[in-house]
């Protein structure tokens, strides 16, 4: 079935609790076999019940969720073997050791004993945790929890990977390895999905991308095309302390994505007068750039 989407959504919707909270509200989207697929978001957005709904985890409250062309309700045994699915904190394996964490997830996906053993070296080796083989998970640190859920997810080499923020509480070797062992799992035929809500990590490997904003999606597809639904703008970057926007931006959209890290979408006809009338000595740094994928993020989740 080439052409049928791994996950197809149609008027997907989930309520929370008596209180009726909205968590995703009227999501339609398909991903197709080998895709890097992005899901971008502020915290409450809605990115976390979308790929729990996709893993089988939570039933949707209306709309229609398929998988490999089956309800998900109907498909919990491909679910299991085909998925595998990383949560953005819980670990259910927090008992067992690294290497047993692995081993049993290996033989749940179908694999032999002597497969599973294969599969624990080929793991600890990719992700360079060997170290920690015999350590009982619960007593790592949360980098290496991550490195370990990221291994049990692969293990199996299952064709399709959920992923919510894979790089969380790593460091910048690791988040690395990630995009590497990522990107050449992708090579091999696997579609991801991964949930994130840093743009600028999504755009070294992401093919499409949706950014959600309270509950619902807010633009959806390739980031090239997005890009040019925007218009031809420069991104402004300026680093430096943290307070009130520079003076110069006072009259263009401003956003302090983090402490004295100022953004600012300009249109290129603003380019030139904003330059000569910035202060470049008030800064640290000064980053002139055509559009990211984080550009696309501020203007389609915070506008």
């Amino acid at each position: 079935m080439p052409d049928v989407p791994v996950f197809d959504v149609a008027g997907l919707t989930k309520v929370h609790g008596r209180e009726r909270r909205v968590a995703n509200d009227d999501l339609t989207l398909s991903i197709a076999r080998g895709e890097i697929f992005g899901i971008l978001g502020d915290n409450g957005a809605g990115k976390t019940t979308l790929v729990r709904q996709m893993a089988g985890l939570i039933a949707p409250t209306s709309g229609e969720l398929r998988f490999m062309g089956t309800p998900v309700e109907e498909a919990e045994r491909e679910l299991t073997t085909q998925v595998g699915y990383m949560p953005q904190s819980a670990f259910a394996l927090n008992n067992l050791t690294v290497s047993e964490a692995i081993f049993f997830t290996a033989r749940f996906r179908g694999l032999s004993r002597r497969a599973a053993r294969g599969e624990v070296a080929r793991l600890l080796s990719q992700w360079a945790i060997e170290p920690l083989a015999n350590r009982v998970a619960k007593q790592l640190s949360g980098g290496q929890r991550r490195l370990l859920q990221l291994a049990v997810t692969m293990a199996g080499s299952p064709p399709v990977l959920i992923l919510d923020e894979p790089t969380n509480d790593l460091d910048p070797v690791n988040r690395k390895r990630v995009w590497h062992l990522l990107t050449a799992a992708n090579q091999d035929g696997a579609t991801i999905i991964f949930v994130t809500h840093d743009a600028v990590e999504a755009e070294k490997v992401v093919h499409r991308v949706a950014i959600m904003r309270q509950g619902r999606i807010v633009a959806l597809g390739r980031p090239l095309d997005l890009k040019q639904e925007i218009g031809h703008r420069f991104r402004l970057e300026l680093i430096g302390t943290p307070g009130d926007p520079p003076a110069p931006l006072a009259r263009v959209h401003c956003t302090e994505v983090e402490p004295g890290r100022w953004l600012a979408i300009l249109d290129k006809a603003d380019v030139g007068e904003i330059m000569t009338n910035l202060d470049m000595q008030k800064f640290d740094d000064v980053r002139l750039s055509s559009s990211t994928l984080e550009d696309l993020y501020l203007h389609y989740a915070t506008t």
